[in-house]
């Protein structure tokens, strides 16, 4: 049982290590323009924290975590690679929600914005991670960022 604990201590800390890696990596080893954007992203996502008191801000919030724990996973097992991209697969229904929901949606000028604009950064991001999967697949499999 003691060992089971410490496995599982071991686990948490390496979960957590790779958190710290990844967003370290997004905030101070990409070039400019990629960190510019990454931080943008961030921002506009995280805005969902907000909105908290609507469904919109719920889900996107939801989104977030579940993709980010996708994420923290994947570097944790295999680096930063290309196949990161795949913890944004949560945006898609969401965001399919959202513009299926915004004709109707009868909120204040913010909650709109918010939502167009994370649909906006949000499909960007979708067709940059696309690629990098396509290119994961195709072969390209070692890590292009270290923390190291």
């Amino acid at each position: 049982m003691l060992a089971v604990g410490r496995t599982g201590k071991k686990l948490g800390m390496r979960f957590l290590n790779s958190a710290k890696e990844l967003l370290g990596i997004v905030l101070l080893r990409f070039r400019i323009v990629p960190r510019i954007w990454s931080v943008l992203l961030i921002v506009v996502n995280v805005s969902s924290a907000f909105f908290l008191d609507t469904r919109y801000g719920q889900v996107a919030l939801a989104s977030i975590l579940l993709g980010s724990l996708t994420m923290i996973a994947i570097h944790a097992r295999l680096g930063f690679v290309r196949l990161l991209g795949v913890g944004h697969v949560f945006w898609i229904p969401m965001l399919i929600w959202f513009m299926i929901d915004l004709p109707k949606l009868e909120a204040g000028p913010l909650l709109r914005s918010w939502i167009l604009v994370l649909f906006v950064f949000n499909s960007i991001s979708l067709v940059i991670d696309c690629l990098d999967v396509i290119r994961y697949l195709r072969g390209e499999r070692s890590p292009h960022y270290s923390w190291d």
